[in-house]
């Protein structure tokens, strides 16, 4: 299970880097960032536990982005505000989680204590 995103004020952890792939491994559908070539399934476990830590925490920070945006455009002082539809149809979101995400995306950035999950529901 993926650790809670920390707070505003606290160190995040780096995971594992994500390794560019070039386009001709990444073109063949049995080559996974490398992992068919290793042998060994302690090393094997470990380098797919790393990748898949890497790949929550990536996803984790993209959603809290998408949060931030939202609210970001949500908001009532643009001259260019969206509505929750309006986000919800460019992020092929229903309607309900984009006002989530709006929600949650201003926690994020008023630093509210309570917000420590990357999922807005």
């Amino acid at each position: 299970m993926a650790e809670p995103t920390p707070r505003r004020n606290e160190p995040r952890l780096r995971p594992a880097p994500l390794l560019f792939e070039p386009a001709e491994a990444a073109s063949d559908p049995e080559h996974f960032f490398d992992l068919e070539s290793i042998d060994d399934p302690r090393a094997l476990l470990t380098r797919a536990t790393e990748l898949a830590q890497a790949f929550r925490a990536a996803a984790d920070r993209a959603v809290e982005f998408q949060a931030i945006a939202a609210a970001q455009l949500a908001d009532p002082r643009r001259f260019d505000r969206l509505t929750a539809a309006d986000i919800a149809e460019r992020a092929e979101w229903t309607e309900d989680y984009a006002l989530k995400m709006v929600e949650y995306g201003r926690g994020l950035m008023s630093g509210a204590e309570g917000t420590t999950s990357a999922d807005p529901v």
